[in-house]
């Protein structure tokens, strides 16, 4: 199974070799924790951390 990486931009998590949210190449394998974001216009956590699309995030990302 590869391992996932998070886009040091937006926190996306993916496992191929560009972010799916902004399209960034910066990933890092180095990351911790994780939230799902299912609808970002209605959450809450969503507009805290500024997200807006859809996606697996990482909380951090060294």
């Amino acid at each position: 199974m590869a391992r996932e990486k998070a886009c040091r931009k937006c926190k996306a998590l993916t496992t191929g070799k560009v972010c799916p949210v902004c399209k960034s190449s910066d990933l890092s394998p180095d990351w911790q924790g994780i939230i799902l974001i299912f609808d970002p216009a209605k959450s809450l956590v969503a507009s805290t951390l500024e997200i807006t699309a859809p996606s697996r995030y990482a909380l951090k990302v060294s």
